[in-house]
């Protein structure tokens, strides 16, 4: 070989670092460092193949994941051993048997930060450190399960990925605490074009159904509001929520088992999303649904464009945000009713009186 590479220099190409390979087709005439530095000067203290300076970890990782580290150190019990004793009552004459503790056996873990406690939405059985991150309400909530705002607590749930008012909006002012015009006569109610609220059965107006109970009306099924009301940039919600829109309600129903091709359609919709979204017999108030979903709808009534109030105990409607038509006479609405398991989507008139729910933004 030796005699072969000397003929060979004699045409004009070498091989200083004897690895088999010309120098002119060599792509380092030398050693590469591990690094991947032809000839170069980095360090490899670990042999993992990765030069110090660019290695993450110059020695190993421990079982924590720590460079180096100690690895598991944080003790936790891991069974605790018991003996069986007895003892003869005489009183009773009887043994009493019983076990007491003899030993505690503990296994060493990593020390993972997190919320320890099991009570929380996002207990992590993983941690063993505090962190103070604990949520008691749904994370689709921000950790809430419940809002106040003008004065009154109200429930929240949350629905596939959303987090909504499990009670029927009650406030007599906008956002900013501006008052909502209210206690409208019937012709008032008719002809404003500005937002008002009521309660059913309020003043004088005609009652068709349902209770005339102004205090047990409110308790239970909150206030009606018209349309110029929910459309006002003032906002009905607090800060952070919204009345929401007519698709908003569509990734509701969805959420609840209904095809788009039925959340996209009019009327009643859908199978038995109706019956999840209002109150079981068993809630109080109480209406015919199975309230799985925990939306807790009741069939607060409405009040109508001419002023009287109908069909509590049997309809519960709730405004959209969203307008329909092409004059802006309609808006898109909900209605649950009692004997049915559908969702109605239908317009609602401007001065109609219905219910509103809100959103988390």
């Amino acid at each position: 070989m030796n005699d072969l590479l000397v003929l060979l220099s004699a045409f004009g190409d070498f091989d200083m670092d004897f690895d088999g390979i010309w120098d002119s087709v060599d792509d380092c005439v030398g050693v590469y460092d591990p690094c991947g530095v032809c000839n170069g000067t980095g360090e490899d203290a670990d042999e993992d193949g990765l030069c110090d300076d660019v290695d993450d970890c110059v020695g190993a990782y421990d079982e924590c994941g720590v460079c180096n580290g100690p690895g598991p150190e944080i003790p936790v019990i891991d069974e605790i051993l018991y003996e069986t004793d007895s003892v003869f009552i005489e009183a009773l004459g009887e043994w009493y048997v019983f076990e007491y503790a003899t030993d505690t056996l503990f296994t060493y873990v990593c020390p993972v930060s997190g919320c320890t406690d099991d009570a929380a939405v996002n207990y992590d059985p993983e941690a063993v450190i505090e962190d103070g991150s604990c949520v008691y309400g749904p994370l689709e909530c921000g950790g809430a399960s419940t809002v106040t705002f003008d004065g009154y607590t109200y429930d929240l749930v949350a629905i596939g990925d959303q987090c909504w008012f499990a009670e029927n909006l009650r406030t007599e002012h906008y956002t900013n605490g501006d008052a909502i015009p209210g206690e409208l006569t019937d012709s008032q109610w008719n002809s404003t074009t500005s937002g008002a609220v009521t309660v059913y059965g309020e003043g004088t107006s005609t009652v068709y159904d349902g209770s005339d109970d102004e205090e047990s009306n409110l308790s239970d099924y909150g206030r009606l509001y018209n349309w110029y009301a929910v459309d006002d940039a003032r906002g009905l919600c607090p800060t952070g929520w919204h009345v929401p829109t007519d698709g908003e309600y569509m990734t509701l129903e969805m959420a609840l088992g209904m095809s788009e091709a039925d959340a996209n359609s009019q009327g009643g919709r859908g199978t038995d999303q109706g019956t999840q979204m209002k109150s079981s017999p068993s809630d109080d108030p109480s209406w015919d649904g199975t309230n799985t979903s925990g939306f807790s709808a009741l069939a607060g009534g409405y009040r109508s464009n001419n002023g009287y109030f109908s069909n509590e105990g049997n309809y519960g409607t709730f405004w959209s945000s969203s307008p329909n038509g092409a004059n802006g006479a309609y808006v898109w609405t909900r209605r649950l009713s009692s004997g049915s398991t559908e969702v109605y989507r239908w317009n609602g008139y401007l001065r109609s009186g219905f219910s509103v729910r809100c959103l988390r933004n």
